[in-house]
Formats: C-alpha cells, structure tokens, sequence
C-alpha cells in the first residue's frame, strides 16, 4: 500500500510520497552518478535483462534493498516519480517480467522531462510486461502499477493494466493510492485500449468506456482502504491550495497524516497516509518518504525521510554530491544491520510503545527539520545539514536502547510486533 501526492501551485510542483510495504522490509537511500556512453548491450533488473541504453541520468532512489527498482526518486533533470500497487483484472499470476519499480527507475535513468519519462514506461511495458514476485517475505504479493510523473512544467498521473494503459494531466493538484482512479477523463491511452476491452468483456456495460470500472478487480482496494486514504491525501491538497500554502513543509505535514487522531497505534487503520503495521489485515508500514519541490531554472529540492514512519522521522535534504552524505551511495552494505534505516528502527520500535520517548523524538525532530529547509534559502550548507542530521539519529538511536520497551502479550498488536522483533534482530536487554 502506498500513496503518492502532487500539487502545481505558482509556476512549481510539489511531490510527495509515502512508501508503504512490509513491516521489517529495509527501504535504503541510493544514488546513481550519470553515465555516457555505457557500451553494455543489455541490463538486468530485478527478474528480467533488457537492452541497455548508453547514456542515462543521475538519480536519487529510495528502494527496497532486494531488488533493482525504486518505490521513489528524482533524476538530476528534475523528474520525480512515485509508484503505486493497484490490482488488476490483468495481473501476472506466474512468471516474471519488468516490475513496477523497474520501470520507475528505468524512467528516471532515461527520461529527460515527465512526458519522456511517462513514453519510456508506456514504452517498455507494452514491450515487456509487467509482473513477478514482488513483496519482501511474501513472495505470492503480485500486482500491476500506477505513477505520478512529474517535473517543474507538468504532472502526470500513469495507471496501468497488464500490458494497457491510460493516462491523465494533472491540472492543479491530484493524489493516487491502491486503486484506479482514471475514468473516461484519460488524455493519452495506449491504442486500441477500448477495442481491447471490449473484446476481453472487460467493457461489457452500457455507456462510455471507464478504464477504472473495466480494470479494477475491487477487493484488494476495499480491504486496503485506499478509497480512504485518496480522499485523505485530497483533502491535504485541496487545503493548501485553497490557501495557497503548498510547501516542502505542508507535504511533510500530509504524509504524516492519520485518519485517527488518536495516537495510541494500535487503533491507527489501512485508511492512514501515514501507514503503521499492525498484523494480518494490516501488514502494510511506511518505510520510506520522500518530498521535492521543483522549478523551471532552479535546482531541485529534495528530502528523505530513509526510514519507517514520516510521523517519527526526520525529512533530510538530500542533493547529487552524495559525497557529503551519510547516505548509503550504493544501497548496500557489508554489514546491513548498520545502514540507516535498520539504525532508525530502534527508534522506531522504541517509539510505537513508549509516549514520552515518542513526543520527544517529535518536538527535537521538528526543531532540527525547521534548521534543514534552510538549506534551500542558502542559510545552511548541505554539509553542515549531513552533519546535524547524523548527530540527530546517533542521538535517538542511542537513547532508544536505553529502556526497553513495554509489549503487553495480551494485545495482538503488540504481540503481532514482539513477533517482528525477534525475527528482525532487535531484541533490548
């Protein structure tokens, strides 16, 4: 489950995503340099090799660190994109083929503006397909896919089914999740969608041809509640542009959003943008978010959270020097448990269970992130943010193994996480 926002206010867009995916499933930060002239006739992502192209652009990936592709990233052209599962009557049940995290990457690395990228997915998909294993543990989770793409000129939200697609301009602002949300009011689609339909009765009703309605199989959307956290994420979006407010620091806000005000997480539910693990029907955790801010003849603005829960974490400005940053450069380490997110899960961890670490963790977090959007005025260097962003998270993460925290056997949610932490590693005491 996941959900991706975009708004076009003033000349610019803003970005936002929320990756949502298994509870203990590590979601690393990883930075690709730009290459010219790559004589490699074929790559190979995650299931599938494909032709290579020679010159690709540098990109900024937050990704699950088992496969090739990305959940989101921007390139060093200004493109940004986030992808979402949706669940077709068209899903590859066996075999392998592109993911939707291939593709995202693959638009990055090779298009130069959001159409291009938006023509570099259509494009492979309609070649190749789309399909194969794509969860961490549960290797059955199979779906297809829907992305915003977008630049400092456009937007565009993308959904596809198996091998089809069909795609809509964002005018002013718009948001997806686990569900389709094109209709009839599609701008570009792949030929012959509708005659396609038709003849597979996917298009059977009366009436104009609706993509959703032909190709949305319903029960994962229901059970995921993505018509709820859609209408959130609106919601968001539709406040700061009535008020003309959209900024890095109103889509941190959205993306920290819950349904319920509640804090206690046990009660939180699969209709939060701000997603938290809680068991069998609620197996879905954010781990990973990104925010950008992206104008015509500026450089564009970047933030990581690079761990689990937005509404614990700390966004961080992240650039294409990835010298200056304690961000892993290629996703990957010798020893894994010492990359940044397992680092962060202490605290997080730590922080689903214990309230006055929590509101501490909170208002020390929210001081530091007011410090690095400064950033972006010129009033701090990107090497001086690394440097206080690390201090931050070796602070937290020495303070969260301090205590242990407390998980009754008696609620299933807390059980459901003592489960996670023995499997995972982190065991207190």
């Amino acid at each position: 489950m996941c959900d991706t926002q975009v708004i076009r206010q003033g000349g610019v867009t803003y970005f936002a995503k929320n990756s949502d995916r298994e509870s203990s499933e590590p979601q690393l930060i990883e930075r690709l340099t730009p290459v010219t002239g790559d004589t490699a006739a074929t790559v190979q992502t995650t299931y599938l090799e494909i032709p290579q192209v020679p010159d690709r652009f540098g990109v900024i990936l937050s990704k699950p660190n088992w496969m090739w592709g990305a959940e989101i990233g921007a390139n060093d052209q200004g493109v940004v994109i986030g992808n979402e599962a949706v669940f077709s009557k068209l899903i590859q049940r066996k075999g392998e083929a592109l993911l939707g995290m291939d593709l995202l990457r693959l638009a990055l690395e090779r298009g130069k503006t959001a159409a291009l990228a938006l023509e570099v997915i259509t494009d492979l998909l309609e070649e190749h397909g789309q399909g194969g294993p794509a969860g961490f543990r549960e290797k059955s989770f199979r779906y297809d896919n829907s992305f915003v793409i977008a630049d400092a000129n456009e937007a565009w939200i993308l959904e596809t089914a198996g091998r089809w697609w069909a795609a809509k301009k964002v005018e002013t602002f718009g948001a997806i999740s686990n569900l389709y949300s094109i209709r009839s009011d599609y701008d570009l689609a792949r030929m012959g969608l509708e005659d396609f339909a038709k003849r597979e009765g996917f298009h059977s009703y009366q009436g104009e041809f609706d993509f959703a309605r032909s190709f949305d199989s319903r029960f994962m959307t229901f059970m995921g509640k993505a018509r709820f956290r859609q209408q959130l994420s609106l919601q968001c979006l539709s406040n700061l542009a009535t008020a003309d407010t959209a900024s890095l620091q109103g889509l941190a806000v959205n993306l920290r959003s819950h349904q319920a005000e509640d804090d206690g997480f046990a009660a939180h539910s699969n209709g939060d943008v701000c997603m938290h693990g809680g068991g069998l029907t609620r197996p879905s955790q954010t781990t990973g978010s990104m925010i950008a801010r992206l104008k015509a003849g500026e450089q564009s603005q970047i933030m990581v959270t690079g761990t689990s829960a937005p509404c614990l974490s700390l966004f961080k400005p992240v650039d294409f020097d990835f010298s200056r940053t304690h961000f892993s450069e290629t996703g990957k380490s010798d020893d894994i448990s010492e990359d940044l997110w397992h680092q962060f899960e202490w605290v997080h961890r730590r922080a689903l269970f214990d309230e006055e670490f929590r509101d501490d963790l909170r208002r020390s977090r929210d001081e530091l992130e007011r410090q690095l959007m400064t950033v972006f005025d010129g009033d701090m260097s990107m090497a001086k943010a690394d440097e206080l962003a690390q201090e931050w998270h070796e602070h937290w993460q020495k303070k969260a193994r301090q205590t242990t925290p407390h998980l009754s056997m008696f609620r299933s949610y807390d059980r459901y996480w003592r489960k996670l932490n023995r499997m995972d590693g982190f065991v207190w005491g």
